[in-house]
């Protein structure tokens, strides 16, 4: 293991690096064309009947949300009428599937957009749901490495990914430019809609440009919605609609909070599971406890779903089972359910929630204020993949595939080990 040098990731949690092979650097995404993310749906079954018309999405440069309210617009329906299983990064092109309601194939041909394309699949009897897909593919270009040993350090990483690498949360959980959501989700979880919206709006970051953080850092400070609204630009519309809410209802930043998507609502609260999450991790490696070697009190996720906890009786069958890839060493992410500590991981995370002063109670009232559960979930600790790498000159393409929920950045920063805005 290795530790990281770049104080934002220290601040997210993301403190560790599996191999200790000096970095390539490089840069990612120098042209969308470098990324490309490639759905793997779960099957659909029979798609000859129901009122939901699937259709596979295929963007460039677009950030998901934005894609599906300028196609809601062209079929003259509301945006929440589409679905899908899961969000896929902006600056790539991805191809995915959506389910619109209610709508016939052939309305599919009035939406026409630069760097959009959809193409009918069939119709379901169900909507698609978040998580509801086997993974992504990814197809990646780090462009601009550095030559030296280039294919020695390619090779030596790909073989500790092969193994298993920290399964973080990426920066992009987190908020690209700012990354602000797993600290307004703290706020929200301690009841303090205030502090969450004055974080929302006001933390100023220094790669936004110089107005628009002198705009926040002025309602930060006084509190003057009226004077963000005049400096704000008109396509931040989630600060502008709390600004405007709270010049219409002056102090009232519960309001302010619910004047966002609730799924937006939801993400921030998650966000900040992931950043315990993160940090736990990193708390494991402190303590010199390896990924893929379980200890006593360690739980275990199956490929199936099936969960396990290692015992003394059963630590040979789980060396086994890890050893072949039916499943994988998890830490359960705290929410409102109660949970009984099994192991050090467990005790780890009761540690930080203590730290930050959180418990269940809190993550219930979260639940009920966002109408979204947060019960809790596993989440493997470990994340591996087979992976084909290839160099050319100063370029390197990674080609693998990954379950929903994990990062392909996490595996392009163990090759990169390079400032996490480069990967943006």
């Amino acid at each position: 293991m290795m530790r990281t040098p770049y104080p934002l990731e220290e601040e997210l949690g993301m403190r560790y690096y599996a191999s200790r092979t000096p970095g390539i650097a490089g840069r990612l995404r120098s042209r969308p064309e470098d990324f490309i993310v490639e759905e793997i749906p779960l099957p659909f079954g029979e798609m000859d009947d129901g009122p939901y018309l699937v259709c596979r999405l295929t963007k460039t440069n677009w950030e998901l949300q934005r894609a599906v309210k300028e196609i809601a617009k062209r079929l003259g329906i509301s945006h929440r009428r589409i679905a899908w299983a899961g969000t896929k990064d902006k600056n790539a092109v991805t191809t995915q599937f959506i389910s619109i309601y209610d709508l016939a194939p052939e309305a599919v041909g009035q939406v026409q957009l630069e760097d959009i394309s959809l193409e009918v699949v069939g119709r379901s009897q169900h909507p698609l749901t978040l998580g509801r897909l086997v993974g992504n593919r990814f197809d990646i270009i780090i462009r601009d490495c550095i030559l030296e040993n280039l294919a020695e350090r390619v090779r030596e990483v790909t073989e500790v990914v092969s193994i298993g690498i920290p399964n973080y949360y990426g920066l992009q959980r987190f908020g690209v430019v700012r990354p602000v959501t797993h600290i307004v989700g703290e706020s929200i979880l301690r009841g303090d809609y205030e502090a969450a919206v004055v974080t929302y709006i006001g933390r100023a970051y220094p790669r936004e440009a110089e107005e628009t953080q002198q705009a926040r850092a002025h309602f930060a400070e006084t509190r003057d919605a009226r004077a963000l609204l005049a400096e704000l630009p008109v396509q931040m519309t989630y600060e502008r609609a709390m600004a405007n809410h709270l010049v219409t209802n002056p102090g009232d930043y519960t309001g302010a909070l619910r004047a966002l998507p609730p799924k937006l609502l939801s993400l921030l609260v998650s966000a900040f599971q992931s950043y315990l999450f993160n940090c736990a991790l990193s708390r494991r490696t402190d303590e010199g406890m390896p990924l893929t070697e379980p200890a006593v009190g360690d739980r275990l996720l199956f490929q199936d779903g099936r969960e396990d906890i290692v015992t003394t009786r059963n630590m040979r069958a789980a060396l086994l089972h890890i050893g072949r890839g039916r499943c994988r060493i998890a830490t359960f992410i705290p929410g409102s359910e109660p949970v009984v500590p099994r192991g050090r991981m467990d005790e780890i995370m009761q540690e930080l929630l203590q730290e930050e002063g959180i418990d269940a109670r809190d993550f219930e009232r979260a639940s009920q204020f966002v109408e979204t559960k947060f019960d809790g979930a596993l989440r493997p600790i470990a994340l591996s993949t087979d992976l084909q790498a290839e160099v050319s000159d100063d370029s390197v393409r990674l080609r693998f595939t990954l379950p929903p929920g994990h990062y392909a950045t996490t595996v392009c920063r163990e090759y990169m080990k390079a400032d996490p805005y480069t990967m943006i």
